[in-house]
């Protein structure tokens, strides 16, 4: 079995089904909180499951670091595309990476697997601010981490 809420890299990702090229996510299973009157979940409970998953990429991945001191990131934008219903006590695995850079932002792709299918997707543009709101420039080591782990492009 798959362990909830520890980050899991390829490898685990591969054994759980979930195909290339997804390089980041996290298991975990429906909660009744996330369930709505239609017994399935409820669309806002993937907002907070991606919002969730891309503080632990960043986190895991050292990229607060890489970007510098008092850096902010905010999201720009964001969209989930559903596929097929998860249910109430459903086991997920949650998926993520950078797909591309521009000089302050970078976008990314999230998708939901349940038992190796795809049931949701989504993506966010995350934009670097500094402490006083201004765009900051995504540093060299953010930009090699993007195209190391989950080789993101330059755009």
């Amino acid at each position: 079995m798959t362990p909830f809420l520890i980050p899991l890299e390829k490898l685990s990702l591969r054994k759980a089904g979930v195909p290339e090229p997804w390089t980041f996510g996290m298991a975990d299973r429906v909660r009744f909180g996330e369930i709505d009157a239609l017994n399935h979940v409820n669309n806002v409970a993937y907002l907070r499951w991606y919002e969730t998953l891309r503080v632990q990429y960043l986190d895991h991945y050292g990229i607060y670091d890489d970007a510098g001191p008092d850096t902010k990131f905010v999201v720009k934008s964001v969209s989930l595309d559903y596929k097929a219903e998860v249910g109430r006590g459903a086991n997920y695995i949650n998926v993520t990476r950078t797909v591309s850079m521009r000089n302050t932002s970078f976008a990314m792709e999230y998708a939901t697997f349940v038992d190796g299918k795809i049931t949701t997707t989504g993506d966010c543009v995350a934009v670097l601010l500094n402490a006083d709101n201004s765009k900051r420039p995504l540093s060299d080591a953010l930009r090699q981490t993007f195209i190391t782990r989950d080789g993101a492009v330059q755009l």
